[in-house]
This record gives structure tokens, sequence and C-alpha cells, in this order.
């Protein structure tokens, strides 16, 4: 009746026996009287219910052959954990399983969702969406939807509706248009996406408090814009494709964007001396596509700690650099070497004109981990330089060994007071 359902019940050849065909137990709530000893069958069925519902949920249904008690424990988890690894099979085996389990479980409202597996064929993508849509359907607070493939499962072109999901896991997935219009959700307050295909006009949510976007991808030859004004934690970190337009966050608390080498945003004609082709008569084909700007900063602008990672080619903060925004409530601050490439600086030098109560900066100054030399700066006097916050108290320079681009970087900071010790 099932496909490989020996497994699922532990030895059990009756696969019927998983789905309660037995008579059901007299749960109530409470535990029934134990044996000394018997800590599991001390706690109430209420603790049973949801201590299974971090078990994927072939394992959890095994639990009715432990004794008469267990039967029907399953059918009433506060959550599902779907796992399908390479080893079980794809999809399809699940779905038998799947379908009698979602008939049969008591349970109509669910704390958590998870639905992970390695491998789908092109006929297990509506199944998936399907579950989906039950998740919803069931009230779910969590979502998670992890596929483990060299290929993208794509979801169904339809907003999500739910006035209970607060927290969206998204892996391996293909999202497009209206999927990620959350105006139906207004309860959602975590979205995160890695390794995601994004082909959206626009992200768009009025309740989202913290978004992270982590190595995803877009192949629209325009910006996603990013619409989430009570947003207070952005991590956007080796987008590939053109970066994503931010529009202004004004709650932010905390900001990392880290453009990697996916990021289409870069000059053809970039040189060693940090100089871009820009807005010239000979600019590169990249410059002159682009020449509408990148509106990446401005976005971010409120944010009270920030990092603000980048390779040399990319003009996206050079660009916005023009219109600096003032950082008005930004307190840390972290930079990689791309901030001190050009020869005299200025594009550190206008973030920090631009940073009025900054009271610590980090100086990354290189690319790859391993041990590096740290120093640590301070004001020398009492006097304060009028281009540099007033309230900068700690000034870190990170590096692998002293060299000129070090030696410029320290004797910049210097004009400022600032005097220097190694840790």
């Amino acid at each position: 009746m099932f496909p490989a359902t020996s497994s699922l019940a532990g030895g059990q050849s009756d696969a019927r026996r998983l789905f309660g065909e037995m008579p059901p137990g007299e749960g109530n709530g409470s535990a029934p009287p134990v044996r000394a000893g018997d800590r599991i069958g001390a706690l109430s069925d209420d603790i049973l219910h949801h201590l299974l519902s971090f078990l994927p949920v072939q394992s959890a249904v095994r639990t009715c052959v432990l004794a008469r008690r267990w039967r029907h424990l399953w059918r009433f988890t506060t959550g599902l954990r779907t796992v399908g690894v390479q080893k079980e099979g794809p999809v399809q085996e699940l779905v038998k399983f799947l379908h009698h389990l979602l008939i049969l479980r008591e349970r109509r409202v669910l704390e958590t969702v998870e639905i992970e597996f390695s491998e789908f064929l092109k006929e297990d993508v509506p199944y998936v969406n399907l579950w989906t849509r039950f998740a919803m359907l069931w009230q779910v607070r969590e979502l998670s939807l992890r596929i483990n493939h060299r290929e993208y499962l794509y979801l169904d072109d339809l907003p999500l509706v739910s006035q209970h999901l607060k927290t969206l896991d998204l892996h391996g997935v293909g999202l497009q248009e209206t999927f990620l219009d959350f105006s139906s959700c207004p309860a959602l307050e975590d979205l995160n996406m890695k390794y995601c295909e994004i082909n959206v006009h626009k992200i768009s949510s009025s309740a989202l408090k913290r978004l992270s976007i982590i190595f995803c991808q877009s192949n629209l030859d325009y910006q996603v814009r990013v619409c989430t004004p009570c947003l207070i934690y952005l991590e956007l970190d080796n987008f590939s494709g053109r970066t994503p337009f931010l529009e202004n966050m004004v709650l932010l608390e905390t900001a990392r964007v880290d453009l990697g080498s996916s990021c289409e945003d870069f000059c053809l004609n970039y040189d060693d001396f940090g100089v871009f082709c820009g807005d010239n008569d000979n600019a590169c084909e990249n410059c002159v596509a682009y020449n509408d700007g990148s509106k990446l900063l401005g976005g971010i602008s409120n944010a009270i700690h920030m990092e603000l990672i980048s390779h040399y080619d990319i003009f996206v903060f050079t660009r916005d650099l023009k219109q600096c925004p003032t950082f008005s409530k930004l307190k840390t601050l972290l930079l990689n070497e791309y901030w001190c490439v050009a020869p005299d600086l200025d594009p550190l030098a206008c973030i920090l004109k631009n940073s009025p109560v900054l009271e610590k900066l980090t100086l990354q100054l290189f690319y790859t981990g391993g041990d590096c030399v740290e120093m640590k700066g301070s004001y020398s006097s009492m006097e304060r330089s009028s281009a540099i916050s007033e309230h900068l108290k700690i000034v870190e320079v990170k590096f692998h060994a002293i060299d000129k681009r070090v030696h410029k970087v320290l004797k910049f900071l210097c004009t400022f007071n600032i005097r220097f010790s190694f840790e």
C-alpha cells in the first residue's frame, strides 16, 4: 500500500498499523500511572506531543509501536518535520505516506513545519507546493523549506496568505513575482533566503523585522527592490546579479552588506588606482547600463551597526558616495580594504565625514581569513578634528602585515590625532 513502508514501521510489514487502525488510547492530556524509573512515561501527553515534533515525521509515526499509550500521540504533534534524504529516494517515495498522515492527524494548528530533501523530480514539484499551502491552512508559525539539490525547485507564483506565519526559511528554491509579496502575511517577522533564485521585481512586507539574503541570485536585467520599512536587521551577502535596490528602512539597527565576486555591478575599466570610468564619455558598457545608480547606502542610512564589504572593481558604493547620505545613528562601522584603495582615500574619508556619532571604527584590510595583526587607536589629545566624529573612541585596524597600503591608512588616520599601538 505504501512504498518503503517497512523502514517507516521499524520492521512492521503492515504499514496500516502506523496510521492508527488500532483502537485509540485513553489520552486525556495527563500521563497514565507509570512504573518507578519510567521518566518518559511520567510526562504528560502535551509534552510528548511537543517532543515528537522535533523528530522527522517518519520517526514520530514509528513511535506508535512502542506501547498502547503511544499509538496515537503522533497525531497531535505541534510540528511536522518532513525529511527525505537521497538514500531514501526522491519525494515520490514520501507522497503516499504524507498524504495519509495529513488526513489522519488530529491537530489542525501547527507551530512549525520543516520540509527538507536532497533529490526531486519534475513531477514532485506540485506535491511540495501543496504541502506548503497545507502549512498555511494549519496556521503554521514557522515554515522551513530546504532543498539540497543542484537545481532550484520553483514554488508556485502565488502569494502566501497567512495571519499567523512569523518565520519563513527558504533554501534552494526558485521564487517568482508574487510569492515574495507578503502583504497577506501581517505577522511575518523573519525571512531567510539562502541559495535561492529571486526573479522578482520586489520583496515587500510592512511587518518584516529581520531579512537575510545569502548566496542568492537574480537573472533579471533590473534591480530587485526591497521594500521593508520596519526592518531592524538586514544581511545581504554575496548576491549574484544586479545589487538589490534598498528602499529606506527607518527602523534599521544592524546592516551587513557583502558585495561578493558575483555582483554584476562592476566596472570593466577599473584600474589599480581605484578609478572607475563612471560617467565619462568612454565609459564601459557596465557603467553605461547601470548608470541609474544603486541606491544601497541610502536605504541603510539609519543603521546603528553596519558592515560594508566589497571587491575592488565593484562601483556600487563608490557611486552611492557621490550623493552620500548622513548616517545619523551609526555607532559601529566595519569596512574592508575596498574603502582604502583610492589614492586619496576619498571613500573612507567621505563615510567618516557623514557619520557624526560614530563610536567604533574597524578596518579589515584583507579578504581572506588566517592570522592577522591588530592595532588599536585612540585620540592622543583632547583636540578633535571636525572631519571625524567627536564620539569616536575605538579604531581597530586589522591586517596580515604592514605594507604600503596599511602604512597609508595609518598615516591618514593619524591626521585626526589618532595614535596606534599593537595589541
